[in-house]
């Protein structure tokens, strides 16, 4: 965890092992860093734990596959929007 650190965008894939996934990661992020801008990403589509995340403030989500562009669109997008 990132501790009082805070980070322009955090990139979070939904399943991670073990145990907790994006959404819950971004949640426990929220209650640390509440203004935290963070990107989903996941293989499978859109499910109501993405929607869920997005709801909460994640500003973008992108599916898997992904290319270094659509991650570096994705940055700058959230970046831009913050400013």
């Amino acid at each position: 965890m990132a501790g009082k650190d805070s980070f322009d965008v955090v990139l979070l894939d939904m399943i991670m092992d073990p145990g907790i996934d994006g959404l819950e990661t971004y949640q426990q992020i929220l209650g640390i860093n509440p203004q935290q801008k963070a990107i989903i990403v996941s293989g499978y589509s859109e499910t109501r734990r993405v929607q869920e995340a997005l709801r909460l403030g994640a500003e973008e989500y992108i599916k898997k596959p992904y290319s270094m562009k659509n991650i570096g669109v994705a940055i700058s997008k959230v970046l831009r929007q913050s400013h």
